[in-house]
């Protein structure tokens, strides 16, 4: 199990990017935008580095449901591999079955 405050942080930090989404990308716009002055963009520039750091996207951690482990993770699934094994052992993930040869 991973510790408490790793995983709240984390949780911090996705609320903060949910909020955050539509005023970064508006920035985001304007700063890609050729046809804009260079002055303008450069005010873009200036407000989106004024934005909080942990309202990016890229600041987030992929962690297990089920563990909250940062490692070995699936995306399909949503959980660690160590979480995957253990409830397909007792059946819980459906059409996982243990191979055996």
């Amino acid at each position: 199990m991973a510790k408490v405050s790793s995983i709240d942080k984390n949780l911090k930090r996705q609320k903060k990017v949910a909020s955050n989404a539509a005023r970064r990308a508006r920035l985001k716009a304007i700063i890609q935008d050729r046809s804009l002055p260079i002055e303008e963009r450069f005010q873009a520039t200036l407000k989106l580095a004024e934005m909080p750091r942990n309202g990016a996207k890229i600041r987030l951690r992929n962690r297990c449901r089920v563990t909250g482990r940062p490692r070995g993770y699936y995306r399909k699934l949503g959980m660690s591999r160590i979480a995957l094994r253990d409830l397909a052992s007792i059946g819980q993930v459906p059409g996982v079955v243990k191979s055996s040869w």
